[in-house]
């Protein structure tokens, strides 16, 4: 190329305009104007670089100096470029390149010192190898037909090996045919929503305290969302009678964030209603798989699934990043939410479902489930045995299965608010049970609870050991003047 004023860099830009000088001749012209555009856009010329003169750079391109001074002028009509006599062609100053970069929106790690926000599972136990060696086998025997548009409820080997897991494990009545695969349980929350929606129904009962998503999820489908109280033994019915609510979201087998395990008389209570008023109870079974120190809790839809909508996923025993779940739904329900499902996404991806249901069929669930079990159960107890220590005489309450638990300090540890405050500023994050409580409840309540102590919904399955322990000593330092 012709030496110029701009130097090296700017001659590196000038090769992509080659591509344009190449182009056949009625569309040279433009080719050029798009390619020179295109560089000033991208940041290739910079704000103030000046340009080659018409004449230099039709030389070093091949093509007629009328092409280029074409160019330069179009380009300086719509501001891309500037000019003066005798003073060249320059890039214009008004010019701010477009570096187009992805963000990243998904949830991290706030980085504080240590964590005890619930929810997580650790994700380094995530078997690598076995998942590796499912997915080579998958990709040796799926035919090539296997990759067409999937059944929208989910490859039947799929859900024929999830109704014998959930069946033997939860002991739902688990017909595959009702079974559809997800992408966890909040697009199972969602899906149902719209499906409820189109019956007619408006609103749907949620435990308060719970999940805070529910009423996000229920807006996205036109629901509203009635928060109802629970008591010792679960979602109180009397709230829920009276609320006119014909669906209700339950989580009877460790109830989030309480911990609660729904007694055997309130389970039946919940269903009595639910026939009396001819509606739908969705059990979100989020931990279900997770027990220490009782024997597991069998699935409410098991005694009764016309009335019962059961959702599960893998997010906390292999990964949440998977987006893997399934929904099993009353036999009045299917059609409709098969339908729905078909219009949201034509199925779930195929090579997954069938990496999954290989890892299911050869025993890898059943070892993974085992492992985080006696992971998470030291993980406990040395959280258990961390809060003993360090905040005698405090009461930890749903310990029994989980991955998190309920932590009533002692009033000598409150206000409430100034507890958090404390132990954010020693890099300590934590979650009152109040977080996760509805609006349902007035300030002035909440004010009051905090001065009767402080309750924390502590997160463990993350953490080592070693790193609970020191979190809990530096909750205790940072609260201790």
């Amino acid at each position: 190329m012709t030496s110029s004023p701009t130097g090296s860099g700017t001659a590196a830009a000038w090769e992509l305009l080659l591509p344009a000088a190449s182009a056949p001749a009625r569309a040279r012209g433009r080719s050029l104007q798009a390619a020179l555009r295109e560089a000033v856009r991208s940041g290739r010329l910079a704000a103030g670089t000046r340009l080659p003169s018409s004449r230099d750079l039709a030389a070093d391109l091949g093509v007629s100096r009328g092409l280029v001074t074409e160019a330069y002028e179009q380009l300086t009509a719509e501001g891309y470029l500037r000019s003066g006599r005798g003073s060249g062609t320059w890039v214009s100053d008004a010019v701010r390149a477009a570096r187009p970069r992805a963000r990243d929106l998904a949830p991290r790690s706030l980085g504080a010192r240590a964590e005890f926000v619930p929810g997580s599972p650790d994700l380094s136990l995530f078997p690598r190898a076995a998942w590796a060696a499912a997915q080579r086998g998958v990709l040796a025997e799926l035919p090539h037909q296997g990759l067409g548009y999937p059944d929208p409820r989910g490859l039947p080997r799929l859900r024929t090996a999830l109704a014998e897991l959930l069946a033997r494990r939860r002991g739902v009545v688990a017909d595959p045919e009702r079974i559809v695969v997800l992408a966890g349980v909040t697009q199972a929350t969602a899906l149902l929503g719209f499906v409820l929606h189109a019956r007619g129904v408006r609103s749907v009962g949620v435990e308060d305290p719970g999940s805070p998503q529910h009423a996000e999820l229920y807006a996205s489908a036109g629901v509203t969302t009635v928060p109802l109280p629970l008591d010792d033994e679960g979602l109180a019915v009397g709230p829920l009678r009276s609320s006119n609510v014909r669906a209700v979201v339950t989580t009877p087998a460790h109830q989030f964030p309480t911990g609660v395990a729904y007694s055997a008389r309130r389970r039946a209570e919940l269903l009595d209603w639910a026939r009396s008023v001819d509606g739908l109870v969705l059990e979100d079974d989020y931990d279900g798989d997770f027990r220490y120190d009782r024997a597991p809790v069998g699935a409410l839809q098991g005694l009764d699934p016309e009335h019962v909508a059961y959702t599960g996923s893998v997010s906390k025993s292999l990964a949440p990043g998977l987006r893997l779940g399934w929904l099993l739904v009353p036999e009045s329900l299917v059609d409709e939410v098969v339908a729905r499902k078909r219009t949201l996404d034509l199925g779930h991806p195929t090579l997954d479902q069938a990496l999954f249901a290989r890892f299911l069929e050869r025993g890898d669930y059943d070892r993974q489930l085992r492992r985080c079990q006696r992971a998470y159960r030291e993980r406990r107890d040395a959280l258990v045995a961390a809060l003993d220590e360090h905040f005698p005489g405090s009461e930890v309450s749903g310990i029994a299965a989980g991955l998190h638990v309920i932590a009533a300090l002692p009033e000598r540890y409150g206000p409430q608010e100034r507890f958090l405050s404390e132990v954010a500023a020693a890099g300590v994050t934590v979650r009152p049970l109040t977080a996760y409580t509805h609006a349902r409840a007035e300030p002035d309540d909440r004010e009051r609870g905090d001065k009767k102590g402080v309750r924390l919904v502590l997160g463990y399955a993350h953490l080592a050991p070693a790193r609970i322990r020191a979190g809990v000593r530096m909750m205790a330092e940072a609260v201790a003047g």
